[in-house]
């Protein structure tokens, strides 16, 4: 694939396929008191015009914390980059785009998936080169070594509880099995014992079979 030729040493050195001529803009501010997503979207302007890029829109999360699940601008670029209503798309930092390695990884999978480019200005990332789709890899591997860090801790501190007795599920109900025997003897269906006693069919089932010598149910009352 050729390559456009490398920037200056005061702009980031990716190399972005020719056939690129729409790109999207991507920005994000945490908070709305002293940040400004301008300084972000004027340097990707910039280096847009440098490429001869037209920029079909400009998507900004202001006052969104990059951990929050759902990003309205966000949201609405994914749609868009679904309907390929642009080529690639460009942030100026990575971080400003994924909220965690695993978001990232599964984002970056579908534009991808869409045909959409994705570069970060500042951390000279490229996915359309080589150099880029090694560099995805990578954060694919730390993203499942991320989630398997935490899935050992999980493990680990399920063991824990279980060794100092930590009782896991619900609780059983308490149930008068005695009392579920009598309705059952009175011709009562289960459903009926069921309301009656504000059980659960298998509950109430458990606890009449539990009986020692339980009443045995010649002709079972349909239920």
């Amino acid at each position: 694939m050729a390559a456009n030729k490398r920037n200056t040493a005061t702009s980031p050195t990716q190399e972005f396929p020719l056939s690129i001529t729409r790109v999207a803009l991507y920005a994000r501010v945490s908070t709305t008191n002293g940040q400004n997503p301008e300084m972000q979207l004027s340097e990707l302007r910039e280096y847009a015009a440098r490429r001869g890029w037209t920029i079909s829109g400009e998507y900004v999360d202001q006052g969104v914390s990059g951990a929050k699940e759902s990003r309205p601008e966000l949201n609405r670029l994914t749609a868009d980059a679904h309907g390929r209503a642009f080529d690639a798309v460009l942030v100026w930092k990575i971080d400003r785009y994924g909220r965690s390695l695993k978001h990232l990884v599964n984002s970056l999978a579908e534009l991808n998936a869409y045909g959409v480019a994705f570069g970060s200005f500042r951390d000279n990332l490229d996915l359309s080169t080589p150099s880029g789709r090694l560099m995805f890899q990578i954060i694919g591997a730390m993203a499942e070594f991320e989630r398997s860090l935490i899935q050992e801790r999980v493990r680990a501190g399920l063991r824990n509880a279980r060794a100092k007795g930590k009782k896991f599920g619900r609780p059983r109900a308490d149930v008068d099995a005695a009392r579920v025997a009598a309705l059952r003897s009175e011709g009562l269906s289960w459903s009926q014992v069921c309301h009656r006693l504000q059980l659960s069919k298998g509950t109430a089932q458990r606890a009449f079979y539990s009986l020692p010598n339980h009443p045995q149910e010649s002709t079972p009352v349909s239920d």
